[in-house]
């Protein structure tokens, strides 16, 4: 990943209704969700969840597939992976055995159970 495509999946990541989309998504994995079915689990006016779901489309976080006469949006894991990956790349020094706690607490859910690098 390149630090230009890393800024615009961390500027779409960094407003309160995309994150809330992409976690959304993130939860229905391969199935994905619809823009309707969106909007209504989210409580958002259709037309200002367009606006989000198209910078998440651009930035690479979502991808949408047309289902029939409706869309399918589904998050992108694997930019998120690229992200994370970019992120924590010179982590710790050049010694990412440092940087295990991430990987706990990702097993774990619970941010309690951090480590310092």
């Amino acid at each position: 990943m390149e630090k230009n495509e890393a800024l615009n999946a961390l500027a779409a990541l960094g407003q309160e209704t995309r994150l809330d989309v992409f976690r959304l998504l993130v939860k229905t994995g391969k199935e994905g969700m619809t823009a309707g079915a969106v909007a209504d689990a989210l409580e958002v006016l259709p037309n200002t969840l367009s606006t989000h779901l198209a910078a998440l489309s651009r930035s690479g976080l979502v991808a949408a597939e047309r289902a029939g006469r409706s869309i399918q949006y589904r998050a992108n894991l694997d930019t998120m992976q690229f992200l994370v990956t970019y992120l924590l790349q010179d982590c710790c020094a050049g010694h990412p055995e440092l940087c295990a706690p991430i990987a706990t607490l990702v097993n774990s859910g619970d941010p309690s159970n951090s480590g310092s690098c």
